[in-house]
């Protein structure tokens, strides 16, 4: 029986699969199709946490988010480095303010 999944999986799935007595097809993708392809992970694993609502689901969004982040030259770093500095300049989301409207006063 063959099962397609066709999608980006994480570094030691073909391991697992193979230990498990199967046969796993892999091929290596380009950078184009590798960030395409952690976009499209992305989504993924928000729609599973979306359902879940678990941390598992949180740690595998944190997980392709890393990912992107490199695949993009950028480093992990960095990331939070400028995650600090909009922290600090427009606040984080501690307060869970809601904003319901904005009139203009003019």
């Amino acid at each position: 029986m063959t099962k397609h999944h066709n999608k980006l999986v994480r570094d030691k799935i073909p391991g697992i699969i193979e230990k498990a007595g199967k046969t796993a097809y892999t091929h290596i993708l380009s950078e184009e199709e590798y960030i395409a392809e952690l976009d499209k992970k992305l989504g993924e694993e928000f729609a599973e946490y979306q359902a879940d609502k678990n941390v598992e689901e949180l740690a595998d969004m944190l997980e392709v988010m890393y990912a992107i982040v490199e695949a993009c030259g950028y480093s992990v770093e960095e990331l939070e480095t400028v995650r600090r500095e909009k922290a600090q300049k427009r606040g984080a989301f501690d307060k869970r303010i809601f904003l319901e409207r904005v009139d203009d006063n003019e």
